[in-house]
């Protein structure tokens, strides 16, 4: 019997915002003396998706904008709650590699080392035998005294990725960080994400690369629209995608 470490199923989420009336709508409210009060909007970002995926396997998540990719991620890592279904998750080491941390501007480089090693699940101690090497690796040098608001978004990105790529889970969750920096660390940084997708762990990445979709997935998840349009073998989803893509 297959071991699975993620189980999906029917599972939808909605995002709900207001959204103000724009100036023809207000004065016309106005004039017609109606409410001119906001309004709720309902955005469905996943619609009835079902999966499994099994353990040690790397698993592409592709899709066109919009389509509920980094939505499903942070389903997975826990950071939203799903409004309908149920997602079973075998494992308490999970870990989302993204660029989309967030950081405390007033605090230095490495208090927010530690503030989102805490988060990413690493212990104290781990963080501090990690911390060097994460310098080391970001390249920030002498700015990670500094505060994070003096960073440029490029400092910022590579010290990122820096904090969450030392984290070492058995799920790990990738969302779209292979363009980090300039051509040399886009290559440091690629080789380390190819070094921890190749150990005996779960995978499952979202890319719009469809070239290292095909190098490095076992299999493929395609949604569309927040709907699951395909699972299976990488090559016949991709071969199907860029039909549909370029259609």
């Amino acid at each position: 019997m297959e071991e699975f470490i993620v189980q999906v199923e029917n599972i939808s989420l909605n995002y709900r915002f207001v959204k103000s009336l724009n100036l023809k709508d207000w004065f016309i409210n106005m004039v017609l003396r109606k409410n001119q009060g906001t309004r709720m909007k309902v955005y469905q970002a996943l619609k009835n998706v079902t999966f499994n995926v099994k353990k040690g396997s790397v698993v592409g998540v592709i899709g066109e904008n919009g389509a509920g990719k980094s939505t499903l991620l942070r389903v997975l890592a826990k950071v939203y709650s799903v409004d309908q279904g149920s997602v079973v998750i075998n494992t308490d080491s999970i870990s989302l590699l993204s660029l989309a941390a967030g950081f405390k501007s007033d605090l230095s480089g490495i208090e927010n080392i530690y503030i989102n090693g805490l988060l990413l699940g690493l212990s104290k101690q781990q963080i501090d035998e990690k911390l060097n090497e994460i310098i080391e690796f970001s390249e920030i040098g002498e700015f990670i005294e500094n505060p994070i608001r003096t960073y440029s978004s490029g400092m910022r990105s590579k010290l990122a990725f820096s904090i969450a790529c030392h984290v070492d889970p058995e799920l790990l969750l990738i969302d779209e960080v292979f363009s980090v920096g300039d051509a040399r660390f886009r290559k440091k940084s690629s080789a380390r994400i190819k070094e921890l997708i190749r150990s005996d762990r779960t995978v499952i990445m979202v890319s719009h690369s469809d070239d290292i979709i095909e190098e490095l997935c076992d299999e493929v998840i395609w949604l569309d629209k927040g709907e699951l349009k395909a699972i299976g073998e990488t090559k016949k989803i991709l071969k199907e995608y860029q039909k549909y893509s370029n259609r």
